[in-house]
């Protein structure tokens, strides 16, 4: 059967790959779910089946953003503890999260991934930790609104089985056994885990914290990971409170704690990575640990300015995220290219910690590095997955900066024309085309409410 062809022309075009090729104006041409072509000027002629072709004058195109952690179930208890530290934001929302179902985690799943779809990301990753006695299936409910909203997804399904009992900060109720999280992980990556180039859904292992699961959930959830060949998240260095606590319980501080857990290496990501040293730094790069940095949620946190720059240059893998809502209430992933640049340069390298290709980086092929999929995403090249984004930068928002990346990234935030997920289209003129957005919004108020009324409760 002949290949379905979409063509997007006369648009400004940043592919990210490794040259950082540009055209200021040219073509990208999509067959059924592949890149076929990009280049400067317009589109081949005779191209055969073009089922749809795209002007795309004052616009850019991009790789999809793709997101490194998130939260999902955070849409639900957003806007609560909004002056704490990390410690103390965690014990004022766990006895409320901890009572969360299937029905809500489904209603936060598709309202954190409407949020990042409609705002150009394109595959998104929740880190999903919570998982109260008989709340049902909401490793189900979670990968299934991602597969109803048509992105790109990977559920690093979390556990916790140090409760406050234990010296952990999560209610004993709201944590699993060591047995148990090992073994329920196992069965999500046998029930949904999808190693193919094209895969839509993945799974990785992903114990919450050093403050939350024991040595033992670490240490057998890496050789899990392993044996499974599927990838390992967790949240590292997240605020010095962490550091203390590491040292305190193991005699050593977080990314030495990781290593003797066999918690780096190439097929690693940690969240935040805010408070790491040169050595921590070298043991990342030697190992191609990556990271996920989360400007927006370490200021709202006051946990402090990653080190990127330097984990850059020193050939660390880094990424964007969101994290949780109920941290970056605002749940948009393309805010932080903004955020990334900006907060960075509050850093001891100030005007030159990140510009604006950098960031754009970050979000499109560093996420995509971190997320161990490089050669399917992330850039805009013949062969790699059609995930694309357009964005209208020909509004009074933006229409006197002439270069189109310093648009996107130091400008307000640009309204997105069309994006496509696996050649499909899952936003267009700014709105989803996937799903019902009010529906959406309606049944996260909904579940919202009764969380708040279960918790009321006791």
């Amino acid at each position: 059967m002949a290949a379905s062809r979409i063509v997007i022309e006369n648009c400004a075009i940043a592919t990210v790959d490794a040259n950082d090729t540009e055209y200021a104006s040219g073509y990208v041409v999509v067959a059924d779910n592949r890149i076929e072509s990009v280049g400067a000027g317009t589109a081949p002629a005779g191209l055969e089946n073009v089922v749809r072709r795209i002007d795309g004058t004052g616009h850019l195109v991009t790789p999809g953003l793709v997101n490194t952690p998130h939260h999902f179930y955070q849409w639900i208890p957003r806007g609560l503890a909004t002056d704490h530290n990390l410690f103390n934001w965690l014990v004022a929302l766990y006895p409320t999260g901890a009572r969360l179902d299937e029905p809500m985690a489904r209603a936060a799943a598709q309202g954190s991934l409407a949020m990042m779809a409609r705002g150009g990301v394109t595959t998104a990753m929740d880190h999903h930790y919570v998982y109260p006695q008989g709340s049902g299936d909401l490793s189900g409910a979670i990968i299934g609104a991602a597969s109803e909203m048509g992105v790109r997804f990977t559920l690093a399904r979390g556990s916790m089985d140090r409760g406050t009992s234990d010296g952990g900060l999560p209610p004993d109720f709201a944590v699993e056994s060591l047995e148990g999280a090992l073994a329920a992980t196992e069965a999500t990556i046998d029930k949904h885990h999808d190693a193919s180039f094209d895969a839509m859904t993945q799974i990785a292992v992903a114990p919450c914290s050093p403050f939350s699961v024991s040595t033992d959930l670490l240490s057998q959830g890496a050789e899990l990971a392993r044996r499974k060949g599927v990838r390992l998240h967790t949240h590292g260095s997240e605020t010095v409170e962490e550091e203390e606590f590491c040292k305190e319980l193991f005699g050593m501080g977080p990314t030495d704690y990781f290593e003797s857990t066999g918690w780096l290496g190439s097929d690693v990501w940690m969240a935040h990575c805010v408070h790491m040293n040169d050595s921590d730094i070298a043991a990342f790069a030697r190992t191609g640990t990556g990271v996920a940095h989360c400007p927006s949620s370490n200021a709202r946190l006051a946990a402090g300015i990653a080190r990127v720059p330097d984990m850059l240059k020193a050939g660390v893998p880094v990424g964007l995220g969101v994290d949780g809502t109920a941290s970056n209430e605002s749940g948009e992933l393309h805010t932080e290219l903004r955020n990334a640049l900006l907060i960075n340069r509050l850093g001891p390298h100030r005007e030159a910690a990140l510009n604006a290709r950098q960031a754009l980086r970050l979000g499109t092929y560093g996420g995509a590095q971190v997320l161990g999929r490089a050669d399917q995403i992330g850039s805009i090249e013949a062969g790699k997955l059609a995930d694309l984004v357009l964005w209208k930068l020909d509004t009074l928002a933006h229409s006197s900066i002439a270069d189109p990346v310093i648009a996107l990234v130091f400008g307000a935030a640009a309204p997105v024309t069309l994006s496509l997920v696996n050649g499909k289209t899952v936003v267009e003129d700014n709105h989803l085309t996937t799903v019902d957005e009010d529906a959406i919004a309606r049944s996260a108020r909904d579940e919202a409410q009764r969380l708040a009324r279960i918790a009321a409760q006791g």
